[in-house]
């Protein structure tokens, strides 16, 4: 079923108009700064050379997940649900 609602959503072009509102979302509330702050500190307190892209992922993933506004995630969960609606109505 999830594979279906993804392939559906990619199919109407919804999952990129999502991507581009949880996009501006993150910026207008400060958590893209948020994490290129932390990305920044990480690298500062190792060094250039002691970090690689992978570590950063892996270190900023779920600090990043969790600094995600609940308000954010509840448009976004609505946007979602709506378009689900609409689409069993078709």
């Amino acid at each position: 079923m999830k594979t279906a609602i993804n392939q559906k959503l990619i199919e109407t072009g919804e999952k990129e108009r999502l991507k581009d509102l949880l996009r501006t979302r993150l910026i207008e509330c400060g958590w893209r700064d948020q994490v290129k702050m932390h990305c920044r500190e990480i690298v500062k307190q190792r060094g250039v050379e002691g970090v690689t892209v992978d570590d950063l992922v892996n270190d900023v993933t779920p600090k990043g997940r969790a600094w995600v506004p609940d308000s954010v995630k509840k448009e976004l969960l609505q946007k979602i649900k709506s378009f689900l609606v609409q689409q069993a109505n078709l």
